[in-house]
């Protein structure tokens, strides 16, 4: 109506799976970023003059606690020939696994707030805390890629916060 793009919208989305509400919807929903709520992050460093690391957490699916029950088929190349029609029941979220996203989502989210974090009002992934006089932010953007915002003096706390994350 008014010839022109008037805003391109954009979400980063975990495997790119379709979510219908009553279909399914909760098994493959991932909180992410919304791109309004990175571009106001890395702006806000950039003025504050912070130092952003990005972190990438290999171990993010395979630590995730399942809210159900899950079975799978027993994968090519390691059949029982016992027990050829048998299924495992996974204890733990598996890689691609379509539940992956929000179990990693659950275990980060009880850790930060364990950690003293609260959730951003504005964006549900975002979590903040106010520490030694500095703000700390930490934005889960897809499945396992994570932006964190940290000051300068504080770079040692930043390698312990890996650590912790992971135990």
């Amino acid at each position: 109506e008014l010839g022109g793009i008037l805003k391109n919208k954009a979400r980063l989305v975990a495997h790119g799976y379709l979510q219908y509400e009553g279909i399914n919807f909760e098994e493959s929903f991932a909180h992410v970023a919304r791109l309004e709520a990175i571009r106001i992050f890395l702006v806000y460093a950039t003025h504050k003059n912070m130092v952003v690391y990005q972190m990438d957490v290999k171990t993010a699916f395979l630590n995730g606690n399942l809210r159900e029950e899950v079975y799978v088929s027993q994968p090519d190349g390691f059949v029982d020939p016992d027990n050829p029609n048998h299924v495992y029941k996974l204890k733990k979220a598996l890689y691609r696994l379509k539940q992956a996203p929000r179990a990693w989502y659950g275990m980060l989210s009880s850790f930060l707030i364990s950690q003293d974090f609260s959730k951003g009002s504005v964006d549900l992934p975002g979590h903040l805390a106010a520490r030694l006089g500095c703000v700390e932010t930490k934005i889960a953007t897809w499945d396992d890629l994570a932006f964190k915002l940290i000051t300068l003096g504080w770079n040692v706390k930043h390698e312990n916060f890996a650590k912790l994350l992971i135990q």
